[in-house]
């Protein structure tokens, strides 16, 4: 017999537990269906985000921050130690699943404190059904009058070279890796890649990355990019850009990568291990889409509209599943949108204001447009810059690489873009994305008090700047 609820939502990553929990709020009865499976083979909610994603990987980086610190930075301190640190990958990584199933357990919680019924397998549309959709899970059939597909990315294999989780690894398996390779070969300088190769080669390893695109982090503004590649060279961290990879194989010793460089001469990469993060694909396998006739789009992703709308009436998708930068915080301000149009609101999703951050060291983050991307579309705008260096919080911390970018519209002031590289940007973007979405001035972040001695203090003189009248450089 079939249970009915208001909406379903298949899958329990930050889209969908989100979405579930927000209808709740709004007095709508739901279900949140997700099938992944936590090391005791219970329920693991999350999603990659979780499980093998944002959450795991900042614990693994705070980990191997920390060990660095120890190593190489608190001599400068006055803080000695008789002896080097040495890391116990083991306990580390247990950390790291301490840290994850905190959050699995997390949003149980939320989901029994919203009242939000939880089934735990695989979703699938097993048809249409009088006001509503029916959504099989196990031996289970649940009819929802509405259905949110919140059912992710996975990772993108090399062609030929698939994953194993042991030699050549997904974001799973870099996650997992139980002791510091040696030679450590990663293919993509993406967010992903940088992240993983940071961690592994404060470790111990030596990384090496493969970007087959010819500028760095080519989404990022050029200047912030110039900037970290500056800043993980100096680290240790190998990075190729403009390579094409020709080959990848296996065998007792290892991976051996053969690639054609941006010069055009063959070269091979020998590596313990490889950690491939070359893009994530839509999650709509197993999905039984047909059933209903969702629709897809030309690269696999379940066609929405703005307002996340599918092909059917009643049926929305949110998250990586759909358009968009394959971001959490996206899928979770997509899915409170969605919840509340439901509800017969007025959710919202402003793309321009989704801020980015890569949580290496020194961190990066950016909202907004690039210089590049202004120049492109010939609209003229003003920029103002301030370092990190010139930071008095900065300089106690010991950590002065980087500095603060506004860009803003030469007419009127408007912020246009905010980028960031340095010490602990992932929190001060926070206040250009409030800017922004208040179509503040860069004369308005100027004009505001900001604690001193603070970071945020740069993004106050990067702001003023933009009229040429810095107070501290």
């Amino acid at each position: 017999m079939s249970k009915n609820f208001d909406v379903v939502v298949i899958g329990g990553g930050p889209g969908g537990y989100i979405a579930a929990i927000r209808a709740a709020q709004l007095g709508m009865s739901v279900a949140c269906i997700d099938d992944w499976k936590g090391a005791d083979g219970g329920p693991a909610l999350g999603g990659t985000c979780t499980n093998i994603g944002c959450i795991p990987s900042k614990a693994l980086l705070q980990s191997s921050e920390y060990f660095e610190h120890a190593n190489r930075h608190f001599a400068e301190h006055g803080i000695v130690l008789e002896k080097s640190a040495s890391i116990d990958v083991a306990k580390m990584i247990g950390r790291k699943s301490k840290v994850v199933k905190q959050n699995n357990d997390g949003i149980a919680f939320l989901f029994k404190k919203n009242k939000v019924s939880f089934f735990h397998g695989r979703g699938a549309f097993a048809g249409k059904a009088d006001g509503g959709y029916e959504v099989r899970v196990g031996d289970e059939v649940l009819t929802g009058r509405h259905v949110i597909v919140a059912t992710g990315s996975t990772a993108r294999a090399l062609p030929g070279a698939p994953f194993d989780e042991e030699k050549i690894l997904s974001n799973d398996g870099a996650l997992s890796i139980g002791a510091v390779p040696k030679r450590l070969g990663v293919i993509g300088a993406g967010v992903i890649g940088l992240e993983m190769g940071s961690v592994w080669r404060r470790l111990g390893a030596e990384v090496t990355l493969l970007e087959a695109l010819p500028e760095f982090l080519a989404a990022a503004d050029q200047q912030i990019a110039k900037e970290a590649i500056k800043a993980f060279t100096k680290q240790g961290l190998k990075i190729e850009l403009g390579v094409r990879i020709d080959g990848v194989k296996t065998d007792k010793k290892g991976v051996a990568v053969s690639y054609t460089d941006a010069r055009g001469e063959q070269q091979t990469l020998a590596c313990d291990r490889l950690i491939v993060s070359i893009g994530r694909l839509p999650n709509t396998a197993g999905l039984n889409g047909e059933a209903v006739g969702l629709q897809l789009d030309e690269r696999g992703f379940v066609a929405v509209d703005d307002a996340c709308r599918t092909n059917l009436p009643n049926v929305w998708a949110v998250g990586d599943v759909v358009r968009g930068p394959m971001l959490a915080h996206k899928a979770e301000e997509e899915g409170v949108a969605v919840a509340e149009r439901i509800a017969g609101q007025h959710g919202h999703v402003d793309f321009n204001t989704i801020p980015w951050v890569i949580y290496t060291s020194p961190e990066i983050a950016w909202v907004g447009q690039t210089e590049q991307q202004l120049k492109s579309a010939g609209r003229a705008y003003k920029a103002g810059t301030f370092p990190f260096a010139a930071n008095g919080r900065a300089r106690a911390l010991g950590d002065t690489t980087g500095l603060v970018k506004f860009l803003a519209d030469a007419a009127t002031d408007e912020i246009l873009g905010v980028h960031m590289i340095g010490p602990m940007v992932s929190e001060l973007i926070a206040e250009a994305v409030v800017a922004m979405a208040f179509r503040a001035s860069s004369e308005d972040i100027a004009r505001i008090c900001h604690a001193h001695p603070s970071l945020s203090e740069a993004t106050k003189e990067a702001a003023l700047a933009v009229d040429k009248r810095t107070l501290n450089l």
